[in-house]
């Protein structure tokens, strides 16, 4: 903790995906620690915003309007001000957030740690955007003395699924991914194949996933009738408390993929090429990587998920 007489006014600034979000956990943890006695605010996305407030790191919650318009621009400096910061950690880091710094003009600035030029803590180095980003977040954080931990703790983050009647074993099929980054994405058939190899052991496939992914949940539930359709039936506490009590889960690079590995659930990440850096996280999180997805066959996932390590 800093030291001095008087709480200091600290913001954390994390905009980004929701899979984003669930890997700087350690990074906030980190800064809510070394900041215990100050005011910490965050300011996210509105859509982050409850999930940020349930967590129960920050004193307060503030949301950017992501929009690149003038007016918007403007909100963010009067929250920006308004604030009186005494210190900035932009952990977004991009084009948008270092005009955030100059928005403060002319002055007083925070300190400000950050990839703005002009920051106290400036935080550039070539490659930077080529290192997972709990690398970047462990190297910004270090100038202040600031250690995240090597896992995440979402012990905040559970619910009932008793009202969902799925009987254990279970596991968690996440076959969808940014709409943007197809190739991010192993085939669909070949989670139908998985689900159905699971299904044969006794144990039931449960896919997860938004409304988008409902297309990818009908082609597994067709190849697969035990498979358990869940897309835009769960909330982000719901799918938590799915992972705690899952025997496993796979899924590609996405957000929820990461969510349930960092509860604690057995996770087999799967990793083509198109994801480097591979961005991984959780305490029973294995990595299957192949260069293509074209190389990546159902038997081998199998085996690779046997080998996870087993929930508690």
């Amino acid at each position: 903790m800093d030291s001095g007489t008087e709480p200091r006014r600290v913001l954390v600034i994390k905009l980004g995906a929701f899979g984003d979000f669930i890997l700087a956990q350690t990074a906030f943890s980190a800064i809510r620690r070394h900041h215990a006695a100050d005011h910490l605010t965050l300011l996210t996305l509105p859509s982050l915003a409850p999930l940020a407030r349930l967590s129960g790191l920050f004193d307060e919650v503030l949301e950017d309007p992501r929009e690149r318009s003038f007016g918007a621009y403007r909100r963010v400096r009067r929250q920006l001000r308004a604030g009186r910061f005494d210190r900035v950690y932009d952990l977004q880091a991009q084009r948008r957030t270092d005009r955030y710094w100059w928005l403060l003009a002319p002055g007083p600035w925070p300190e400000w740690s950050g990839t703005a030029w002009g920051a106290s803590h400036r935080d550039r180095y070539p490659g930077r955007r080529k290192v997972p980003a709990t690398e970047r977040y462990i190297r910004q954080l270090a100038p202040f003395g600031i250690v995240p931990d090597a896992v995440p703790d979402l012990s905040w983050l559970d619910a009932d699924i008793g009202g969902f009647g799925i009987a254990a074993p279970y596991a968690l099929l996440i076959p969808g991914c940014s709409p943007g980054r197809p190739e991010k994405r192993w085939p669909v058939e070949r989670y139908g194949e998985l689900a159905c190899a699971l299904a044969t052991r006794g144990i039931t496939p449960v896919v997860l996933g938004t409304a988008i992914e409902a297309d990818l949940a009908r082609v597994i539930a067709a190849a697969c009738p035990q498979a358990v359709d869940l897309t835009s039936r769960t909330s982000v506490p719901e799918i938590a408390g799915l992972a705690r009590r899952a025997w496993g889960a796979v899924g590609n690079d996405t957000g929820p993929t990461h969510l349930v590995a960092a509860v604690g659930c057995p996770t087999l990440g799967l990793f083509c090429d198109a994801s480097i850096p591979i961005q991984a996280n959780g305490p029973r999180m294995v990595v299957h990587h192949r260069l293509s997805f074209a190389d990546m066959d159902v038997a081998g996932v199998l085996a690779a998920m046997d080998a996870l390590p087993p929930n508690r």
